[in-house]
């Protein structure tokens, strides 16, 4: 499927920004061991496409997430992995690493940082260390 004309995905700069995005935030996540420790694949590449996919899909972009994986159901796909408040916070640390590196326009930069922060306490599913 083609990208949303008008989409905030077209705007900020189609699949490079969010492949930059994805990239700078598992460069992170890599070197998080507590963090690291809630993906199931020691490579993080599975990883990297999967969250570029869903990323570029919810902003406007290729619809190719869904057509392999079906509708993302965010909280169901993450409820086998126990996500704290502090993985929150280490998940929320490296992906404001990563949209500050991306320099974007302050409206785009603010819409797409409120997502994000929304979607992290989202998935926060116990209280358990």
């Amino acid at each position: 499927m083609a990208e949303q004309p008008g989409s905030f995905y077209l705007a900020v700069g189609g699949r490079p920004t969010f492949e930059r995005l994805v990239r700078r935030f598992y460069a992170g996540v890599a070197n998080d061991p507590p963090l690291h420790a809630l993906y199931p694949e020691e490579d993080l590449e599975p990883a990297i496409e999967r969250l570029t996919g869903f990323l570029e899909q919810y902003w406007g972009g290729p619809t190719a997430y869904s057509d392999q994986r079906g509708h993302p159901r965010l909280r169901m796909r993450h409820m086998p992995f126990k996500v704290n408040p502090d993985q929150r916070d280490r998940w929320l640390r490296h992906m404001r690493d990563a949209v500050d590196e991306l320099d974007l326009p302050p409206l785009y930069e603010a819409e797409l940082w409120g997502y994000l922060e929304r979607a992290a306490h989202a998935m926060v599913n116990t209280f358990e260390e």
